[in-house]
């Protein structure tokens, strides 16, 4: 069997893995909101150059994944599966990758390994089922990693398949590009380069084929940044300087201290990260002729890591899923741990394996005393959503440890632990699922679906749904905020988009004989006492209410409301 022909079965195990349930969750505000409309009003419009959001130009990020989500939305439908495919594709491919690098770089046992680590780290799992960019930035930017490190250790690097492999990479970063933005430029040149460094190989970098590879890069990149500049005049300031130089150095948005991410890897990776110790020790101890080669790797992966972590720790906007393309690295080291303990002797196989498991039932000690404090008053369906993640993480290391002890195979304690996972998993998608009211407006949007006449005005009051547009198929005016939609305006785009003072608000409830007007339930009161006619709540989720202005008709209010709940 074929290094790509297992690292395709890994890709296709983990696709299977994500697909079941795929789109029954409701989208997640803001981000699956706002990406799903995006797409939807690309396949409406059939524009394909300027993305738009509430069908106002949205310019922060690249429209590959809009392309991605666009074509699945025509093959499946306007639905949430359709919207969360292409994220579930890109990590199934991202794990396929992480198996083919593995393997090139340790052997098969822990390619096979790496992409089983992967495929079921927490991280990786939860927003492979997110209509999320990230994804496709980490699938790109592993490719990019991975064909950079074939290139480095051709014989011919610069030529031949050196050269071949190099404009491979180019090429993904381009992709990559196109999914995020011109961070994947910037930290694929900056791994590659700092590894070359750190390998004394300084004098490669001018064998690089740059001007070939630049026109690789170019010839997918520019194409679109081009188009959508002569459409929209001012993209192109907008999007490289204030969308990613700007936000970089001074954006609060999403703000977190410098240590942000070690909290993200350590939970993202677990329990895999457990193993990592053990897989650098296996590598440096290394005493046969490939020590050399293994150490190189190991050096690579490390810088791979090291430059995501670090490029991301910087500014103080952050969000979990940035870390996402530092995670193949580490699935890889754990995976050649584990691949370790199979060959150790038995006191360091139980060693390790006994560690294992104290450390995941100390874990979920905690975990379990502190999500009891925290929710369990306010949410006990998360807190026992949560307390069985831990439960069956900490089962999954003791029948581990008890399997490594009496069977003496490491092969059925990885088992163990990966089925315990997929239950943690299972079990995660539950805790979603009982954490919609927090971030989800379906069934209110189904609810005023009915409500809504040809000419009818739907508007939120001081905030945006961003799956609102989505799931009535109407656009949404917005009272008193602009947000993130008024920042790339056009002369005369956004006047049937926004509404600036409660006064207009009023005259437009007033002489307009349906308007449905989403608000928090706690500007409601206010509301009901400021509009004429009095408003009728006819739908609520979460925190958001539904107030009509007309007469009903014989439709029912959606039952259990009411404005005080």
């Amino acid at each position: 069997m074929s290094r790509w022909y297992r690292a395709a079965i890994c890709g296709l195990l983990a696709a299977l893995l994500y697909l079941p349930g795929l789109g029954g969750p409701a989208l997640w505000e803001p981000d699956e909101g706002r990406y799903a409309e995006i797409a939807r009003e690309m396949v409406i419009s059939s524009d394909y150059v300027t993305p738009r959001v509430d069908w106002l130009p949205y310019f922060e990020k690249p429209p590959l994944v809009y392309w991605c989500n666009a074509a699945s939305i025509r093959l499946f439908g306007s639905n949430e599966f359709a919207v969360r495919l292409p994220a579930a594709l890109f990590t199934a491919g991202e794990v396929a990758l992480a198996s083919a690098i593995g393997e090139a770089m340790f052997g098969a046992e822990v390619g096979l390994l790496a992409a089983l680590s992967l495929a079921l780290s927490p991280l990786v799992f939860g927003f492979a089922r997110f209509a999320m960019l990230d994804p496709a930035l980490a699938f790109f930017l592993t490719a990019a990693a991975g064909a950079f490190y074939r290139a480095a250790g051709a014989p011919d690097f610069g030529r031949g398949a050196g050269r071949r492999w190099m404009l491979a990479s180019a090429a993904m970063l381009a992709l990559g590009t196109l999914a995020k933005g011109p961070v994947a430029l910037v930290l694929g040149a900056a791994i590659a380069l700092a590894w070359l460094i750190l390998e004394r190989r300084s004098r490669d970098i001018a064998r690089i084929p740059f001007v070939s590879c630049i026109a690789v890069y170019l010839a997918i990149v520019a194409p679109w940044f081009a188009i959508a500049e002569m459409r929209n005049p001012g993209f192109l300031r907008f999007f490289f300087v204030h969308e990613h130089l700007q936000r970089f150095l001074s954006s609060r948005e999403h703000g977190w201290g410098p240590y942000f991410f070690v909290p993200v890897v350590a939970a993202g990776a677990w329990p895999w990260l457990f193993f990592v110790p053990a897989g650098i020790n296996e590598v440096r101890s290394a005493a046969d002729e490939s020590r050399a080669a293994r150490l190189s790797a190991l050096r690579y992966l490390a810088v791979w890591f090291a430059v995501i972590f670090i490029f991301f720790s910087i500014p103080r906007s952050k969000l979990g899923s940035y870390i996402l393309p530092a995670m193949p690295p580490i699935a890889i080291i754990a995976g050649q741990g584990i691949a370790s303990l199979a060959a150790a002797a038995r006191a360091r196989r139980l060693r390790w394996l006994r560690g294992f498991a104290i450390a995941n039932v100390t874990l979920a000690v905690i975990a379990v005393a502190m999500l009891a404090r925290m929710f369990a008053s306010e949410n006990p369906a998360l807190a026992a959503d949560g307390m069985l993640i831990a439960a069956a993480v900490a089962a999954g290391a003791v029948a581990a440890f008890a399997l490594g002890t009496y069977a003496g195979s490491v092969r059925a304690a990885t088992v163990a632990i990966a089925i315990a996972m997929v239950i943690a998993m299972a079990a995660g998608e539950r805790a979603r699922a009982d954490a919609a009211g927090l971030a989800t407006y379906r069934e209110l949007a189904r609810a005023i679906v009915p409500y809504l006449g040809e000419r009818c005005v739907v508007a939120s009051y001081r905030h945006y749904i961003q799956s609102l547009p989505f799931y009535t198929g109407q656009p949404e005016t917005i009272v008193e905020y602009r947000g993130e939609l008024g920042e790339f305006e056009q002369p005369g785009a956004a006047s049937a988009n926004f509404i600036g003072t409660e006064s207009r608000l009023r005259e437009l409830w007033g002489s307009n004989s349906c308007v449905v007007l989403i608000a928090n339930r706690k500007d409601s009161g206010a509301l009901s006492k400021s509009l004429q006619p009095a408003p009728r709540l006819i739908a609520c989720e979460g925190k958001k209410v539904a107030l009509f202005n007309g007469t009903p008709h014989g439709i029912a209010a959606q039952p259990g409301c009411d404005s005080g709940s």
